[in-house]
């Protein structure tokens, strides 16, 4: 199979490439290794991709248009898995512009390029922001238009970007906390480990009255390779949730970190941001259905970050 992912530096697209390579799949990808957090993280993943056999479209500069049309015309992919986005809750409060662009313009592009050369099928990704303000735990079929942050109302306007599309079978995935090996410097789990092996303080939103439902990247990538198998004889848009189905307090997943770097943390509480939800849980009952079970705990995925951020980061 032939398979186009948008964002493959990524930390989701990074780990999904690499499960298809592994698998002998034919994978491109592209990327704009943009400066949203340190892009040597992003390099260094696509240096692995790159041993494992991954077909590259290069894109000259960071601030360059991505010529997708053309990525599309030379790959001729059977599936696009569309990852490319700028994340960050907090920081789309800051720079609404970037989100516009680079979320909702380039999906645009991307879905052009798809409609006019015959991509059948595209997955791609939501976020489970966009379900804010609903009662949990959340489920797609619930009312979105409660969003409390650009970043949410751009994942939203995707959703809405694809429903209306020509594109024949097209499947959203609404991602919870996603954490695990090679994450994003801005989540949680990694500016958490890293402030306190540093000795750093760390910032703790709502005085600590926060609960997630934390996802490790594995399952998330179980969820993927199950909805890409999915067949569909009319034209069909689909959204799931792919999460683990579990709440978890903020400080103890804080405490399984400290337990794993055995530290304790320098907490500096702060007020909730307004561009947070308190709580996240997911109801994954649809996906479920299709044979996703997540297999990740909390204890062991922990373990499993701070593992490879000691050794990746080369801390004793």
């Amino acid at each position: 199979m032939r398979i186009f992912i948008t964002g493959v530096a990524g930390f989701i697209g990074y780990h999904i490439a690499k499960s298809l390579l592994e698998d002998n799949h034919e994978v491109w990808g592209i990327d704009t290794f943009n400066d949203y957090y340190d892009p040597t993280l992003k390099e260094d993943r696509y240096l692995k991709l790159r041993e494992l056999g991954l077909g590259w479209v290069p894109v000259p500069t960071p601030n360059d248009t991505v010529p997708i049309e053309q990525a599309i015309v030379n790959t001729k992919p059977d599936i696009v898995i569309h990852l490319a986005a700028y994340a960050g809750v907090r920081y789309s409060m800051e720079y609404p512009e970037l989100y516009i662009t680079n979320n909702i313009n380039f999906t645009q592009d991307l879905i052009g390029a798809c409609e006019m050369h015959g991509v059948q099928k595209v997955v791609y990704a939501s976020t489970s922001s966009v379900m804010a303000g609903n009662p949990l735990p959340w489920k797609e079929d619930q009312t979105v238009d409660q969003q409390l942050n650009p970043y949410a109302a751009t994942k939203r306007f995707n959703e809405q970007q694809f429903q209306f599309s020509n594109i024949r079978h097209t499947i959203g995935l609404r991602f919870f906390t996603v954490y695990g090996p090679w994450g994003r410097p801005d989540m949680a789990l990694f500016s958490f480990t890293k402030n306190i092996i540093e000795g750093k303080p760390i910032t703790v939103f709502n005085n600590g009255d926060m609960i997630r439902d934390f996802t490790y990247i594995d399952d998330i990538i179980q969820g993927i390779r199950i909805v890409m198998g999915l067949e569909a004889s009319d034209r069909t848009n689909e959204i799931y949730n792919i999460g683990r189905g579990e709440q978890v307090q903020l400080m103890d997943f804080i405490h399984e970190i400290e337990k794993n770097v055995g530290r304790k943390a320098i907490i500096e509480y702060a007020p909730m941001h307004p561009a947070d939800t308190q709580s996240t849980w997911s109801d994954t009952t649809k996906i479920q259905n299709l044979g996703y079970k997540p297999t990740t705990s909390i204890p062991e995925g922990v373990s499993k970050f701070v593992h490879w951020y000691k050794s990746y980061y080369g801390v004793n």
